[in-house]
C-alpha cells in the first residue's frame, strides 16, 4: 500500500510540473493571396515569436522563441508566469501578426499564425539601360505609408 501512495504522489508531481504555464502553436507562411507556401519552397524555421506579458513586472515581461522547420513553437518551461500576453510573430518580408491570449497557472494556450508575404514592388525596366546604375530607385518613386494600429 505504501508503494502505491508513493507512486501516486510522484505521478501527481510529474503531472503538475507538465502543466506549467506555456504558449505553443504553429506558424504557416502564406503568399500575398493567402495561399500556403510549401515548407520545401520556404521554411518557416527561424521565425521569431515574442511573448510579452502585459500584466507582469518588467523583469518577467517578455520571452521569445523561434519556430522550427515544421512550423511549431513552444515557450521554454518556467519562462512564463500567468497573465495576459501579446504574442507576436515576425519575419522579414512578411506582415507581423499579433494575438492576445491569457494563460493560467496550470495551463497553456495554443496560438496559430499565418504570416502573409509582403508583395515585392516591380519597377519597369528602362529601355536602353546597360548598367545596374540605371536601375537605381529614386526616393520620389517610393510610396511610404505610416504604420497602422
Amino acid at each position: 500500500m505504501r508503494h502505491t501512495q508513493k507512486f501516486a504522489l510522484i505521478a501527481c508531481l510529474l503531472l503538475l510540473s507538465a502543466c506549467s504555464p506555456k504558449i505553443y502553436g504553429t506558424l504557416q507562411l502564406m503568399d500575398p493571396t493567402m495561399q500556403p507556401i510549401p515548407p520545401v519552397k520556404e521554411s518557416p524555421e527561424g521565425t521569431v515569436v515574442n511573448m510579452i506579458n502585459t500584466t507582469s513586472t518588467l523583469e518577467q515581461a517578455s520571452h521569445a522563441v523561434t519556430v522550427n522547420k515544421e512550423g511549431k513553437f513552444e515557450s521554454e518551461k518556467g519562462k512564463l508566469t500567468p497573465g495576459m500576453y501579446k504574442v507576436e510573430a515576425s519575419r522579414i518580408g512578411y506582415q507581423t501578426d499579433t494575438q492576445t491570449v491569457e494563460i493560467t497557472k496550470f495551463g497553456g494556450k495554443k496560438v496559430e499564425f499565418k504570416l502573409r508575404k509582403i508583395a515585392e514592388g516591380k519597377r519597369k525596366s528602362i529601355e536602353g539601360s546597360r548598367t545596374d546604375e540605371d536601375k537605381i530607385v529614386n526616393p520620389g518613386e517610393v510610396n511610404i505609408q505610416p504604420p497602422t494600429m
